[in-house]
């Protein structure tokens, strides 16, 4: 059972309750019950009722969802200080997802009648909830294929409804001149000025519709791993910025007037490589407090784990027992692909996007590409091919007798033009980038000409973006990934799919810089224990001297002191 100190201690580290005063943190903690579950056991269920809201205090539960075809799917795990059931309680319905406990845990519980007399003891506390809620409901809707299955969505949010109120003045104002038209053309009976009218109206609703759905289309993100800006303009333009937790540098919050009467912000992440600003979001405060908490949690575990690392090493050196790892649940395995047929096969070694080869990925530029270069060679040898039929068959029927000189004629014609499209087809697959696992490479390689090589080591990257642009760039989803390594920028130029491409790039970046930190930690940490374990035993054999050192000047003034006697 915890105390009530405890639970304050505990629970003033988690941004909901960052607005509330000491009074206001003891009667939340007094209202707190414990509760304690064992591993894969189920806290809530799917479908059920409930009337509870639970903070993680000790381990570590997997949130997960049942669909119509009752496949099994995995949306988040959560760890102390995270938090889960808040929707239920406001609006009476059941349960949305079931909470299993992956190990041992331990929750701080509060009922929903407390939380109502929070709400109205402490105006700040209902929009934290509300955020929370319209995170969920959102992040049920997207799901962004990018963020990962061990990824916990915390903040998933649009701009603020006044920006779209702005955006629609212009189209919603230019309504009242076709509405105007309209009505004369029909006092007049002009049936053109009516028609003219109509089409500008129809004009007007598709620039309505447009602004709103690109209102729709631009999203902010706090996971437990990372912040993210997706900004995309239908058919024009598609982006995502982000950076990881580790490297934010300070979090900040600007405001005007309007804002602050309304409660709509932009709170700007300030990183090593520059900043992310999540513009006119609502309660801006509770967003930074929320990344600033995250952002200390990712600091907090970084510093547990080398602590804990460095005892154990200490722990080897003096032969002392180390405790076991902790256990990480098995992950579920993956249904295993269809072999694909001869055909498809063949088709995916000359045409393939991207092949994975062990531990490298090669990407190709995108298809559209590939037509944009060969459609003219392409197009000849059709018409070639197509006379060349036409002539066997005038030949077949009698109707041109042997020997044909156009029959012959025609295939010689067609060799320039075969060697043309396999130039540009060569041109074109020559063009990669490749992803290692240590390094990301730019190969630009001109037939029968030079090759040109640039690399890159993934621990140098500084930042990856990814923009779609254009009409086709969005139609066939292609584009460019843009990689900055110190002062250079290397650019993955139309490749497919290129967010996909860009979180490929991330995911790896990632684990090498997770991969060089530890190594460089493990040898660190060696080096460390190696001082404190001969530190130890070194202080250890000098005591062992002093006191035999000692002893035998005791000894010595022992017997001088004997041979002073008088006889």
């Amino acid at each position: 059972m915890t105390t009530t100190q405890e639970r304050i201690d505990f629970i003033k580290k988690i941004h909901l309750f960052a607005d509330l005063s000491d009074d206001d943190l003891e009667d939340v903690a007094r209202a707190l019950t414990d509760e304690e579950r064992k591993a894969k056991e189920h806290i809530i269920e799917q479908g059920s009722r409930g009337d509870s809201f639970y903070i993680i205090y000790n381990g570590t539960v997997e949130v997960s969802r049942r669909r119509a075809r009752r496949e099994r799917i995995v949306l988040a795990q959560l760890g102390p200080r995270d938090y889960f059931g808040e929707e239920e309680l406001f609006h009476q319905r059941a349960r949305s997802a079931t909470i299993t406990a992956i190990s041992d845990c331990s929750f701080l519980v509060l009922n929903a009648g407390k939380i109502a007399a929070l709400m109205k003891q402490v105006p700040s506390f209902k929009p934290t909830f509300a955020t929370m809620i319209a995170t969920h409901r959102l992040w049920r809707q997207l799901r962004f294929k990018w963020v990962r299955s061990e990824e916990a969505v915390y903040f998933l949010a649009r701009k603020h409804p006044i920006v779209l109120w702005r955006s629609l003045f212009w189209p919603i104002l230019a309504l009242t001149l076709p509405l105007a038209g309209f009505l004369w053309g029909l006092a007049t009976g002009s049936m053109l000025a009516m028609a003219l009218a109509l089409g500008a109206a129809v004009f007007n609703l598709l620039w309505i519709l447009w602004r709103y759905v690109d209102w729709t289309n631009d999203y902010y993100l706090v996971t437990s791993q990372r912040v993210a800006w997706v900004e995309k303009v239908i058919g024009l333009f598609d982006s995502r910025t982000e950076a990881p937790l580790s490297t934010i540098l300070s979090v900040g919050v600007e405001t005007d007037t309007l804002g602050r009467m309304l409660d709509y912000g932009n709170v700007i992440v300030r990183t090593y490589v520059g900043k992310i600003a999540f513009q006119y979001v609502k309660h801006p405060r509770y967003a930074a407090s929320m990344i600033e908490e995250y952002w200390n949690r990712t600091k907090e575990a970084t510093l547990k784990a080398e602590k804990e690392a460095i005892k154990n090493a200490i722990r080897k050196r003096l032969d002392l027992s180390v405790p076991p790892p902790p256990e990480t649940p098995a992950a579920e395995p993956k249904p295993s692909a269809m072999r694909p047929g001869l055909f498809r096969l063949a088709g995916s070694n000359i045409f393939k996007l991207k092949v994975e080869d062990g531990e490298t990925v090669t990407y190709r530029k995108h298809g559209f590409v590939l037509w944009r270069q060969i459609w003219q060679p392409t197009f000849i040898l059709l018409l070639l091919t197509a006379a060349f039929l036409w002539r066997s068959y005038l030949l077949w029927i009698g109707a041109v007798t042997w020997p044909d000189s156009i029959f012959y004629l025609l295939p010689l014609l067609g060799l320039p033009f075969l060697g043309w499209w396999l130039y540009q087809y060569v041109d074109w697959s020559n063009d990669i980038f490749q992803v290692t696992p240590d390094q990301v490479i730019d190969i630009d390689k001109t037939p029968f000409g030079t090759q040109e090589r640039r690399a890159a080591a993934l621990e140098s990257i500084l930042s990856i973006e990814s923009k779609r642009v254009g009409l086709l760039g969005n139609l066939f989803n292609f584009g460019t990934v843009y990689i900055v390594v110190g002062g250079n920028k290397l650019e993955f130029q139309d490749v497919f799919d290129p967010a996909t491409v860009q979180s490929d790039i991330d995911r790896r970046r990632v684990a090498r810089i997770a991969a060089k930190s530890a190594a460089q930690a493990a040898l660190d940490r060696e080096r460390m224990a190696d001082w404190i374990a001969t530190y130890h035993r070194g202080s250890e054999e000098f005591r062992e001297e002093e006191n035999r050192r000692l002893e035998e000047t005791r000894r010595q003034q022992a017997a001088q002191g004997g041979s002073d006697e008088p006889g």
